[in-house]
């Protein structure tokens, strides 16, 4: 009787034990189908993934130069696939495929028996095709311990959503224009012309069984870096087809005695990664104002939207394979010329890029520095890249630290000056280099290009460019003994020797720019710099004289602008309008304002004059003498301190384009001025693409037009001799200290120096 009862007790506790298991089994499957984890796709939003149109980005041409998509792939219909391709997919992925509704059950089983009970690690896995696609469609997110059976719950769920939606036939083409292969390559149809350079369509046997043998393991079974495991795996899916009857013995022997042959395709990147990485933010911000506002429900990946953009396409064309063509050539120079001592080999320069890396971090959370330097010293194949085509190398971690830091950057702006409307947009020179965006997030010192603002501000305070100031150096005493230097010795051979306004800026003379700015005042040229639309702090010190200023690129554009336009636009514009894909208007932009210059009309135009003699006669030059443009061109180069950036502007009368080089890490510089100076670095990025613009005559109108107002009476406020020696008693009676007090000067010694200038 006992023993009865006893058996009773253990069935009760072993009935509720297995009633609380189901409850919870219940609770966490209905929380999940709920959409308390997150949302799931319903049926009529997955039914949407073959209604989704691409939305098209639009130059002010109304030529389309970028899309954006929700499947963001190249894509091919399945009927244009090789049956063979079908069958290799089937055979490999998923033999059930046409006998289950998105989950295999029996596969399940027996994973849960061979791999669980029976510890038979070679029983395969239970996932479909559909489950894949699922994954592969909408990803997965962290929940701690809880990811893996709340993912595959979701996965399940939104699998046989799929089933009820798409034919089997469907849901394969679908899977194969989204699923990632080897080399960071998404669709069968990038994958082939990647591997094969040739379309999907195209496949023989043997290349599809290799890519879709790369689907078990992207890294480890790509073609390139592992061909002999790669040919051992594709032997694997022509096993599978001989199994399943889809090939002869005869057609699997003839693959499986073939090596591994690829034909790798080297297409260079395209640099409107940058352009359309903006455009993409820029718009989405744009619907995600006018989606709450008027509860409507926009979505730039699949409503096929029409973006009206700035951009002209074939500037943005030009400009792109310009910096490219001369990145290429001084990444050379910049490499010879640290033969030795390479910063990028500097402990203390990669070792904080490498804690920043991915791998350090995974790593560091269980093992000691020394443990991971040791880890990621390793060698591996890998792959480079040299700036235009994927290298196969044998190389660390480490190693792959180094040769990314090794290479230098630039970025080029383009603008209308008197609309502020962008031309052109090159972030940086390669995403697969660096996905940083120069001209979005960057500031860095600009060098002498701000010395144009620093001489239009002495202008506004009363100076002539025919004003001369003397070129010997002096220490400011109220600023730590800070002496600045000429670029050139020679500047400073006779102490009485003075610089005109025009001469000096046309040269870029350090000492006279910060005699310039006491002249002008360093308050009156800061208040002077945020009326040309420079928002970026200034510290008010004589240093700013030489560019000693952190700006972004977007404001040195708009500052310029102020040498050009009468009025100055408030800010720079990208997108023109937004409209649906039957034409209704969503959104347009508000009409750009203008400020008032703080140049009038005669002191604009004089300082145009002395920027047009910097690439005349200035640093500038090669513009005239080595490329042979005699257009209307003005600009200015800078290059900042231990040369770090290059920097140049060019300004003509409808057109300015900002080009800087240099490195992302501010760490290392170019090793000598003769190859980092903005005339060597910088200027010829500008001056090639605007070559090119001259010879289309697309853009004549923007080539051929002169400076308006140059006249006569301009040029004339020029005309002086460069320089001029101090007259007999100046010399006699001058002070010869070679330090002072910045801004010092007293009302007497003005009115003395009034009265000298007349000797």
């Amino acid at each position: 009787m006992s023993k009865n009862k006893t058996k009773i007790k253990y069935l009760k506790i072993a009935l509720r034990f297995i009633l609380l298991i189901a409850i919870v089994f219940i609770g966490f499957f209905a929380s999940i189908y709920l959409g308390l984890f997150g949302k799931l796709a319903s049926e009529k939003e997955l039914a949407d993934l073959n209604q989704v149109q691409a939305s098209k980005f639009i130059d002010r041409n109304d030529q389309t130069f970028a899309k954006i998509y929700e499947l963001n792939r190249e894509a091919i219909s399945i009927d244009a696939l090789p049956q063979h391709l079908l069958d290799a997919l089937i055979a490999t992925e998923d033999a059930r495929f046409y006998e289950h509704s998105g989950i295999d059950t029996r596969s399940l089983m027996r994973v849960l028996f061979k791999t669980i009970l029976a510890g038979d690690k070679s029983s395969g896995g239970g996932s479909t095709i559909t489950l894949q696609l699922a994954k592969n469609l909408f990803g997965r997110k962290d929940y701690a311990f809880l990811s893996l059976p709340i993912n595959k719950t979701k996965e399940a769920i939104v699998a046989q959503r799929i089933e009820a939606v798409y034919t089997k036939r469907e849901i394969l083409e679908i899977y194969l224009n989204t699923v990632p292969f080897s080399g960071n390559t998404y669709g069968i149809e990038s994958a082939s012309q990647k591997f094969f350079n040739k379309s999907a369509a195209d496949l023989q046997l043997s290349e599809a069984a290799i890519l879709v043998g790369t689907l078990k393991a992207n890294h480890s079974y790509n073609p390139r870096l592992f061909p002999e495991r790669s040919q051992l795996r594709r032997d694997v899916v022509i096993t599978q087809m001989l199994k399943y009857e889809m090939i002869s013995k005869q057609e699997a022997d003839a693959v499986m005695v073939e090596s591994l042959k690829i034909d790798y395709s080297k297409n260079p990147s395209k640099n409107s990664y940058y352009l359309k990485e903006y455009l993409v933010d820029q718009t989405q911000e744009i619907l995600d104002s006018i989606n709450a506002k008027d509860n409507e429900d926009f979505q730039l990946k699949k409503d096929g939207l029409i973006v009206k953009t700035t951009i002209d396409a074939g500037i943005q064309d030009i400009l792109e394979s310009n910096l490219k063509e001369h990145l290429k050539k001084i990444q050379s120079q910049f490499e010879s010329q640290y033969a030795s001592n390479k910063p990028w080999e500097n402990p203390e320069i990669w070792k904080p890029e490498l804690r920043r890396s991915k791998a350090y971090q995974k790593l560091i959370k269980n093992k000691s520095e020394d443990e991971v330097l040791k880890e990621l010293s390793k060698k591996r194949k890998t792959e480079f890249y040299d700036g235009e085509q994927y290298q196969v190398v044998t190389a660390s971690t480490i190693d792959s630290i180094q040769h990314h830091l090794k290479f230098l950057n630039a970025a080029s702006l383009s603008i209308d000056p008197h609309s502020g409307d962008i031309l052109a947009y090159v972030g940086g020179l390669d995403q697969n280099l660096s996905q940083y965006d120069f001209i979005r997030y960057a500031k860095r010192q600009v060098g002498s290009t701000f010395k144009p603002i620093v001489y239009a501000s002495a202008l506004n305070q009363g100076l002539e460019p025919c004003d001369y100031l003397s070129a010997k150096e002096i220490s400011y005493k109220n600023y730590d003994n800070w002496k600045p230097k000429n670029a050139s010795k020679k500047d400073e051979i006779d102490p009485h020797l003075n610089y005109s306004l025009k001469s000096a800026l046309t040269q870029s003379l350090n000492v006279v720019s910060v005699k310039v700015l006491e002249e002008a005042g360093i308050q009156n040229t800061i208040d002077f710099a945020k009326k040309l639309k420079i928002k970026s702090v200034i510290k008010p010190e004589p240093s700013m004289a030489l560019g000693a200023v952190n700006m972004n690129i977007k404001e040195l554009a708009l500052a310029y602008s102020g040498f050009v336009a009468d009025e100055i636009p408030n800010k720079l514009n990208l997108i023109k309008s937004i409209s649906t894909i039957d034409g209704k208007v969503i959104y347009e932009a508000p009409k750009t304002h203008h400020s008032e210059n703080p140049l009038d009309e005669f002191k604009r135009l004089q300082m145009l004059a002395m920027l047009q003699n910097v690439v005349k006669a200035g640093t500038g030059r090669a513009i005239t003498y080595t490329y042979g443009l005699r257009q209307a061109i003005a600009g200015k180069t800078g290059t900042t301190q231990d040369n770090k950036d290059g920097w140049f502007v060019g300004v003509t009368p409808h057109y300015i384009n900002v080009n800087w080089v240099g490195h992302n890490n501010q760490k290392i510089g170019f090793k000598t001025t003769r190859l980092g100076q903005g005339a060597v670095s910088a200027l010829p990025i500008f001056a090639k693409s605007y070559a090119e613009m001259i010879n289309n005559s697309e853009y004549n109108a923007m080539t051929r037009a002169k400076f308006k107002g140059l006249n006569q009476n301009i040029l004339k406020s020029l005309a002086c001799e460069d320089t001029k020696r101090d007259g007999f008693f100046k010399r006699l009676f001058s002070n010869k200290k070679d330090e002072k007090e910045f801004e010092s000067k007293k009302e007497e010694e003005k009115k003395k120096k009034k009265f000298l200038g007349i000797f």
